[in-house]
């Protein structure tokens, strides 16, 4: 996000300009596009700009190739993944390369990616982030952050320790 700092001019009751400020007033841009998309891989049916694109494919649903290309750039077996999708992975490996994956695995796919992105930003590398996030840690009572990936709070849990991570506070 990036913020601009206004300052701001008043009168006083003698009409002298003061250039005092106590409290910038603060104005909020929108921050560009996120990199994650691009650990989705290539969808050729729709091109992905903002975030209105990701809800769009995610409602369409990905095909089994995006899903088998994230977890390959960010070194997950198919375990693993079927295991956070919440998916067998018998079925997971009936389904055709090209064939539409249900609206939930692709949101579950989305957040995989917004996940991994924001660990490499924290990191500073993709390599550290995928090293740390399949160490067990005492924050995450001896799992593997990896591992409680198969739920919302999961998520949420390993999203707020990347922020501790990165402000330097640990638990």
């Amino acid at each position: 996000m990036v913020i601009i700092f206004v300052y701001m001019s008043y009168k006083t009751k003698h009409n002298d300009i003061k250039n005092e400020l106590q409290e910038p007033a603060v104005a909020y841009m929108a921050q560009p596009v996120v990199s994650f998309y691009s650990l989705l891989g290539n969808t050729k049916s729709v091109t992905v700009s903002n975030d209105f694109d990701i809800i769009k494919l995610a409602r369409q649903g990905f095909p089994k190739r995006v899903l088998l290309s994230l977890a390959k750039k960010i070194s997950l077996n198919i375990q693993e993944l079927s295991n956070i999708l919440h998916i067998s992975e018998r079925t997971l490996q009936r389904y055709d390369d090209d064939a539409i994956i249900k609206t939930e695995y692709a949101e579950k796919a989305v957040e995989l990616a917004r996940l991994y992105t924001r660990g490499e930003e924290v990191f500073g590398s993709m390599d550290k982030f995928k090293s740390w996030i399949k160490t067990p840690s005492r924050v995450f009572r001896g799992e593997a952050p990896v591992t409680i990936l198969d739920t919302s709070a999961g998520f949420d849990m390993v999203f707020k320790e990347l922020g501790r991570i990165e402000y330097g506070i640990f638990a």
